[in-house]
């Protein structure tokens, strides 16, 4: 039973069983890291890091700036869009005011030309409706 259980010093050896480690240079699962070359290791992965986070930050920088200025455009396009809409209303306002004031002075007259253009219209419906 306890030759089940022992274990030969050989199998508790990684290197033996997984062969040597690849010489990429980079720290591996293999082997001790050595001193000097382990912080070279690091300080290259902080430097990847730092360059995809300076990456990273510059296109937000960018998309803030745009959206900076798209912000900027459309105050402008509305600003202007609201000076179109007062001057279009002071024009409506003016030309509901002439034309109330020519149907004060026509008295109901209007009313009745505008009846007989709704008959006239609707006539003219209906015909085309049963024709067709």
């Amino acid at each position: 039973m306890s030759s089940r259980l022992r274990v030969t010093p050989h199998l508790r050896d990684r290197s033996s069983l997984l062969g040597t480690p690849p010489s990429s240079g980079r720290s591996s699962p293999w082997g001790e890291p050595s001193g000097q070359r382990y912080a070279e290791d690091l300080e290259g992965q902080n430097d990847e890091a730092l360059e995809g986070i300076s990456a990273k930050v510059k296109m937000l920088k960018d998309l803030s700036i745009g959206i900076g200025n798209e912000v900027r455009e459309s105050a402008v396009q509305l600003s202007q869009m609201n000076d179109a809409f007062a001057e279009t209303s002071g024009i409506l306002q003016g030309t509901f005011r002439r034309m109330n004031n020519m149907a004060a002075r026509q008295g109901c007259r209007w009313l009745w030309y505008i009846v007989f253009l709704i008959i006239v219209f609707w006539f003219f419906m209906t015909t085309w409706w049963f024709r067709r």
